[in-house]
């Protein structure tokens, strides 16, 4: 196709120059000539944001006497509007949305228990967030559905890079508390 190097280096040299201009495009918040909105994250989402990155540890459950594998990846996404967490416990993945709307935070969490909750903040201060299950928002049947009902988390006031998560999950109408404690790996 190409008949000698230079041409091939011509094309390359496009071909790079492009994929930096897309990339400044991002950057600069603009995806091809559509300009994207200035982002103005609530204060619970920026308490998020404080979590972006991975995370690892182990969970504790109060129906067990062992310990569980458990990872974190928090990651930003949509233009800065949601963050995404993708979260494993025993092997299994699951995954949380957390987003504004109308200026408030809402997470929906995908649960492997099949139930997708959404909560809104009940709780929070400097390093510290809790949620709990948005009544108006679900229509679970505490005697026949498993979920989620509460989410918390709190930074060791010391290290930012230690935190630990606890949650409450009803499970057959018996409530299960979850306890992990968490180091940032990245």
């Amino acid at each position: 196709m190409f008949k000698n190097k230079r041409s091939v280096g011509s094309v390359a040299a496009v071909t790079v120059a492009f994929m930096i201009s897309t990339a400044t495009a991002q950057e600069q918040g603009s995806i091809g000539v559509v300009e994207m909105p200035a982002v103005n994250n609530s204060a619970a989402f920026k308490e998020v944001k404080k979590r972006l990155g991975r995370w690892e540890g182990m969970m504790r459950q109060s129906i067990s006497d062992r310990d569980i594998p458990v990872s974190y990846e928090l990651k930003l996404t949509s233009g800065g509007n949601t963050i995404v967490e993708t979260l494993v416990e025993d092997g299994i993945e699951m995954l949380t949305t957390y987003t504004d709307k109308g200026g408030e935070l809402v997470v929906t969490h995908y649960c492997s228990l099949g139930t997708e909750p959404i909560f809104k903040v009940a709780e929070m201060s400097d390093g510290m967030l809790t949620i709990q299950l948005d009544e108006k928002a679900n229509n679970f049947h505490t005697g026949h559905d498993s979920y989620v009902t509460e989410m918390k988390w709190v930074f060791d006031a010391n290290d930012p890079n230690l935190l630990v998560n606890t949650a409450k999950v009803l499970i057959e109408g018996e409530v299960v508390e979850n306890y992990s404690k968490l180091t940032r790996v990245n």
